[in-house]
C-alpha cells in the first residue's frame, strides 16, 4: 500500500454520494413521518422532522469538509 493522496476527483466523487444518500435520507424521512408515522403517533413524527432538519446543514458541512486552502 502506498501513502499517495486520493485523487480530487474520487474525494469529490465519494463526498457527492454521501451529500446525495444524506439529503435522501432527509427526504425518506419527511415523507414517512408526514404521510405513514403520524397516523399513529404525531411526536414520533415531529421527532423524524426535527431530525431531518438537522441533515441538510451535516450534509453541506460534510460534503465541504476539507476543501478549505
Amino acid at each position: 500500500m502506498t501513502d499517495a493522496k486520493e485523487s480530487l476527483s474520487r474525494r469529490q466523487a465519494r463526498r457527492r454520494r454521501i451529500y446525495f444518500v444524506m439529503m435522501g435520507v432527509c427526504i425518506l424521512l419527511i415523507v414517512l413521518a408526514w404521510n405513514v408515522v403520524r397516523l399513529w403517533s404525531i411526536p414520533a413524527a415531529v421527532i423524524m422532522s426535527a431530525v431531518a432538519a438537522v441533515i441538510p446543514p451535516t450534509a453541506a458541512i460534510l460534503a465541504n469538509w476539507g476543501e478549505g486552502g
